[in-house]
């Protein structure tokens, strides 16, 4: 008899650049990158592991480089907040053409699309088997999606955040400008700081480390990489205490 694999996580965050939805290319919505996503997702359900998926808005619009050519700070972080909305719908889309049961919840109300984020909902929602896509960032200005997703993760008593990336995990310079570059298998938090390796931003990265929340950077690009992550294998870089 075939034996059972069974995962190493309950329940994890799944943080999304909104570059991933873009494909290749990184820009606009590519539907065959949104259904890889969906149909990864869509495996580490079936082995009963609850998944909340933040999402980012970049390859719409992003909101620190509208500041640079002259938009306000602010109005261009709530337009790159609308953008997360626009990537949670086409995730949404996608997933349930894969027969998963889904809720979107955004931080800045919306009601004719989305739910307005509430916690206990969100919780009694993964109770249900349905995944949650959090969109519309925290629902403030200056605040990145990294920044939402420490966030979610503690709110909701994720066990891990996993940052899907276009590479394999941490390295101490960037790859593809450097062959040579080290590959971390595992790292702390204050050595990444102090190394300056940009996991995340600032925000973010203290509310993880404050919290002991443990953070899976790999490449979701690969197929099956996902499930392998969640199923406890040694893909990517963990960042831990």
């Amino acid at each position: 008899m075939k034996k059972v694999q069974q995962p190493k996580y309950r329940r994890i965050l799944l943080k999304l650049s909104g570059e991933a939805l873009g494909g290749k290319g990184g820009v606009g919505i590519c539907p065959e990158a949104v259904h890889e996503m969906a149909r990864q997702i869509a495996e580490v359900r079936e082995l009963g592991v609850e998944v909340v998926v933040v999402v980012g808005g970049g390859n719409i619009f992003r909101g620190v480089a509208g500041s640079e050519r002259g938009i306000e700070r602010a109005t261009g972080d709530y337009m790159g907040m609308l953008a997360t909305v626009i990537n949670a719908l086409a995730l949404q889309d996608a997933l349930e053409k894969q027969g998963v049961a889904t809720r979107v919840q955004s931080a800045i109300t919306m009601s004719q699309v989305a739910e307005a984020f509430i916690r206990r909902r969100a919780q009694r929602h993964l109770d249900k088997g349905r995944v949650v896509i959090f969109g519309g960032g925290t629902g403030n200005p200056f605040f990145s999606t990294d920044t939402a997703a420490a966030l979610r993760a503690n709110e909701i008593g994720a066990e891990v955040i996993l940052k899907a990336t276009k590479v394999d995990g941490i390295y101490d310079c960037d790859p593809v400008k450097n062959p040579k570059a080290k590959r971390y298998a595992q790292i702390t938090y204050l050595e990444a700081l102090q190394k300056q390796l940009k996991v995340m931003d600032s925000t973010a990265f203290s509310l993880c480390m404050d919290n002991k929340m443990p953070i899976i950077v790999f490449d979701m690009f690969k197929a099956h990489n996902l499930k392998r992550v969640v199923l406890g294998e040694k893909v990517g870089t963990l960042v831990t205490t």
